[in-house]
C-alpha cells in the first residue's frame, strides 16, 4: 500500500498547527495542567466549533465531518507536537469511537451528534485498579435488576473520567470470564451512585481518575455480551492516534533540541558542530521518521479496512512509546543541567512521553500481541 497526503490533508494540518501555536504555547500548557478541570473552555469551543475537530471521523449523518483515521490521526499528532490540554482523545478518540463500533442506529443517532459539537464529553472507562488493557481482566459486573443493568466496581485510570459528561463502561454479566460476556454500557457523569476521584499523575497534562459504581444504574449500549469486537477495534484506533500523537511529540523535542545545540555555545564554538551531537541528532531524526511512517501507514490501514490493522497498532503504539521516550531522554540530555529542571520546557515532554508509554499497554504487552496477532 502506497501512502501520501493529499492536499486537503496538507491544509488541514496547516491550519492546525498555526491554530495550535496560538491557542496552546507551553505558558498555556503549564496553566491548565495545574487546573482539576484541565483545559480551556473557550479553546474546546473554537476546536468543537469553528474547526470542528471534535467531529471529524463521526459520519456526516451523526453530525460529523465524515473523514477517516487519517485525519484523527492528523489531529492527534499535532496535538502530541502543542502538547494540546484538552479531553480530545478521551472524548472524540475513545468515546465517540466506542460508540460508534458498537452503538445501534438509534444510539449512534442519539448520543453521537452532541459530542460532534464538542457539547458533550465523553470517554471511556475500561481498565481496572489493576491497569490492565486485556478485554479477559475486566472484573465490573453488569447484573439486571428488574428490567435495568446495574454496574458494580471501580475503573481507574478513565482518560478525564472526572470530568466527562458521558462515560462509555465495559462490564461483564457476573457469570462470565474472559472475553465472553462482555459489553458496553453508557453512564451520565452525574448519576448517583457513581463516585469520580481525580488521581494524582507524573503527567498532570493528562487527567486520570478513578471511577466507583456503586449500583448504578446504566444503559445498554448495542448488544448484551458482544463488546469483545467492537472494544478491540476501538482500542486498535486509539493505539494508532496515540501513536501518532508520540510521533508529533518526539518531532517536536528532536526540532527543539537541534535549535537548543545550535544556540547552546561551549569552547568557543556551537555544541551542534560537535560530531558526537551530530551522530545522535542523525539517530534521533531517523528513528523519529521511521516511527512516523509507521504510524501514517497504520492510520492509512484502518481506513482501508486492511485485516492487519490490529497487529499494525500494536506495532506503531510500541515503536512511537519506544522512539519518544528514546528522543526525550535525548533532548534532556542536549539541554545539559537545565533540561533536568522542570522551568525548562522540555520537561513537560518528557512527562507526556512516560505516560504514552504506558497509556493503553505498554511496549512488552504490544509486542506480545503483535506476535499473537502474525501468529509468531
Amino acid at each position: 500500500m502506497k501512502f501520501s497526503f493529499s492536499d486537503e490533508q496538507v491544509e488541514f494540518r496547516t491550519a492546525l498547527r498555526r491554530f495550535l501555536s496560538d491557542t496552546s504555547p507551553s505558558v498555556e500548557v503549564r496553566r491548565w495542567m495545574e487546573t482539576d478541570i484541565g483545559y480551556d473552555a473557550d479553546v474546546w469551543r473554537q476546536m468543537s466549533q469553528d474547526l470542528g475537530l471534535t467531529a471529524v471521523h463521526i459520519p456526516e449523518s451523526y453530525g460529523g465531518q465524515g473523514f477517516g483515521v487519517s485525519e484523527l490521526a492528523i489531529a492527534t499528532e499535532e496535538m502530541g507536537r502543542a502538547m494540546l490540554c484538552a479531553p480530545y482523545f478521551a472524548s472524540t478518540v475513545l468515546g465517540a469511537t466506542a460508540i460508534m463500533k458498537a452503538g445501534s442506529e438509534d444510539q449512534k443517532q442519539t448520543l453521537l451528534p452532541g459530542i460532534a459539537a464538542g457539547e458533550v464529553i465523553a470517554t471511556l472507562a475500561f481498565t481496572e485498579e489493576h491497569g490492565r488493557w486485556e478485554a479477559e481482566s475486566v472484573a465490573m459486573t453488569a447484573a439486571q435488576e428488574d428490567g435495568k443493568y446495574v454496574l458494580n466496581g471501580t475503573k481507574s485510570f478513565v482518560l478525564d473520567g472526572h470530568s466527562a459528561d458521558l462515560v462509555v463502561v465495559v462490564a461483564r454479566r457476573p457469570d462470565s470470564v474472559g472475553a465472553e460476556g462482555l459489553s458496553f454500557f453508557t453512564v451520565e457523569g452525574h448519576t448517583a451512585g457513581l463516585d469520580r476521584v481525580l488521581l494524582k499523575s507524573a503527567d498532570p497534562t493528562r487527567k486520570l481518575a478513578k471511577l466507583t459504581f456503586s449500583n448504578v444504574e446504566a444503559a445498554l449500549l448495542g448488544e448484551a455480551g458482544t463488546a469483545a469486537g467492537p472494544l478491540q477495534d476501538t482500542l486498535d484506533i486509539a493505539a494508532i492516534c496515540l501513536a501518532n500523537e508520540m510521533v508529533g511529540g518526539a518531532e517536536r523535542l528532536f526540532e527543539d533540541a537541534v535549535a537548543y545545540a545550535k544556540m547552546r555555545v561551549q569552547f568557543g564554538r556551537p555544541i551542534a558542530s560537535f560530531q558526537s551531537l551530530k551522530h545522535k541528532a542523525a539517530e534521533m531524526l531517523m528513528e523519529v521518521e521511521l516511527a512516523k511512517s509507521g504510524a501514517y501507514y497504520a492510520a492509512a490501514a484502518a481506513d482501508e479496512g486492511d485485516e492487519d490493522v490490529s497487529a499494525l497498532a500494536s506495532l506503531v503504539k510500541a515503536a512511537a512509546a519506544d522512539t519518544y521516550m528514546q528522543t526525550a531522554i535525548h533532548a534532556v540530555q542536549i539541554h545539559g543541567g537545565i533540561g533536568f529542571t522542570w522551568e525548562n520546557d522540555t520537561h513537560l515532554w518528557f512527562k507526556r512521553a512516560k505516560s504514552s508509554e504506558v497509556f493503553l499497554g505498554g511496549s512488552d504487552y504490544h509486542r506480545e500481541r503483535l506476535m499473537q496477532e502474525w501468529d509468531v
